[in-house]
């Protein structure tokens, strides 16, 4: 199984900051470090690692430092966090930190929140996607250099849609209307996450549908959020599967062709092109071509609302931070794994690691084009462009409106952070989704929790 669940520290990371104190600083306050370059990394798969372990040895080689690379679990972040804190022993690099870790650390004094404009500006900062730095940064500091990111993005069938006469489910409208007409044929219309709250959210920010306001209002409640709650009731309990559906069970539906319509990340690209050897297309077509769904799919990226606006885009960004006791090498580091080697970076799974960076000064779409032509899945034979017209990946890389997530625009990603402990959302959802509550009910449900994680953090 494959698991994307960005890691969060809040409601832990006080803790650090205050042994941090207690220890004292690190280079940014004079002293002179260990002599090796740490870092940890969030991407904790073999082969992932040892693209990191090759690009940190090049970098060492290069200038004269011992690097270290630390694959950590997500589930012993935190605790190793406040441990490697309290002891005055951070690691100088975080790479692929989510952007609730990166919010949360920052509100406690934690990360350099000089170096990565420095980086940025260096590599030039008209090379980044926008929508990227700006979700990187809060009252006008950017607190992480944007790596990668992966969409959730809603799958369909375009082979069944023609069939049906029906447009692309591009909004809350046509995804409703393809899914009532669709109800009652071969395929099951849609199929969503039940069991955590990705989908949900991606659908809810379609809708303008915000967790907090700048000034800390929780608005899980609004109209906006309550049509949310009752608009994804409608889809996964009148159009979708019964029980439980998460990360393996919606993918399999899709691959087995067993749904005309599967809200996912972009890590769906490879296997639907019969490029992963565990998952496997196993729809009736995919017998005479496993290629079948790739060329029969297409993909909505930016969704629109109930009054059909395009807001923007969720995406899970992954991140490089930087700690405030890192040696000065730590951002040399970032900036060569950002340019040298970046796509080496995106090689570890370009299905779901699209560019931040989309190129350099001299050339603007230098790592967009080169990301298309990297290998995908386990196979490493083919490449998306081989499977995916432009206006797919046009539809991943840039984004029609804002990078969407809750709280972290508005400068409260510790709250984000902090939820994660509670999912309250997530409890709101499955109540309504059991008929224990109205989707009226599960806002309200939902926002009565917020409020109360957001009054333990003082």
């Amino acid at each position: 199984m494959r698991s994307f669940r960005t890691v969060g520290v809040a409601g832990v990371v006080a803790l650090a900051a205050a042994g941090l104190a207690a220890c004292g600083g690190g280079a940014e306050n004079g002293a002179e470090g260990d002599g090796t370059l740490t870092v940890w990394t969030l991407e904790d798969n073999p082969d992932r690692v040892a693209i990191l372990e090759d690009i940190a040895a090049d970098f060492g080689a290069d200038a004269g430092v011992e690097t270290e690379v630390v694959p950590v679990d997500a589930a012993q972040f935190n605790a190793l966090l406040v441990s490697s804190a309290a002891s005055g022993d951070l690691p100088d690099v975080m790479a692929a930190l989510g952007l609730d870790g990166v919010g949360a650390m920052a509100a406690n004094e934690l990360l350099d929140t000089e170096a990565p404009r420095e980086i940025v500006d260096g590599l030039g900062a008209e090379t980044f996607n926008p929508a990227a730095l700006d979700l990187a940064t809060v009252d006008d500091t950017l607190l992480a250099v944007p790596s990668d990111s992966y969409p959730t993005v809603l799958f369909y069938r375009t082979d069944l849609f023609e069939a049906a006469g029906l447009d692309a489910p591009t909004d809350y409208d046509s995804i409703m209307a393809a899914a009532e007409s669709l109800q009652g044929t071969d395929v099951t219309p849609f199929a969503g996450f039940t069991t955590e709250q990705g989908d949900f959210q991606g659908l809810a920010l379609a809708n303008g549908c915000e967790l907090v306001q700048e000034d800390g209002t929780v608005t899980l409640d609004s109209p906006e959020c309550v049509e949310s709650f009752g608009y994804y009731d409608e889809l996964i309990t009148e159009h979708s599967f019964a029980g439980e559906q998460d990360w393996d069970a919606v993918r399999a539906a899709y691959l087995s062709g067993q749904t005309a319509m599967a809200m996912y990340s972009s890590y769906l690209l490879d296997e639907l092109a019969g490029q992963h050897e565990n998952f496997v297309p196993s729809c009736t077509e995919c017998a005479a071509d496993p290629a079948y769904l790739a060329k029969n799919t297409g993909v909505v990226a930016d969704i629109g609302g109930a009054d059909g606006e395009v807001r923007g885009q969720f995406r899970m960004q992954s991140d490089w931070a930087i700690t405030v006791t890192a040696d000065p090498e730590a951002a040399d580091f970032v900036t060569y794994a950002m340019s040298d080697r970046y796509l080496d970076v995106l090689s570890m799974a370009p299905e779901g690691k699209v560019p931040d960076r989309l190129g350099t000064a001299e050339n603007p779409t230098e790592y967009i084009d080169g990301w298309s032509q990297l290998p995908i899945g386990t196979v490493k034979q083919q490449t998306l462009a081989d499977f995916y017209p432009p206006e797919v990946l046009d539809a991943l890389t840039d984004p029609q409106g804002d990078v969407l997530w809750w709280a972290v625009r508005q400068g409260h990603a510790e709250l984000l952070g902090a939820m994660l402990g509670e999912l309250p959302v997530e409890n709101a959802m499955n109540d309504m989704l059991t008929d224990a509550v109205t989707p009226e009910e599960a806002a309200q449900q939902a926002a009565d929790q917020v409020r109360e994680i957001q009054e333990s953090l003082g």
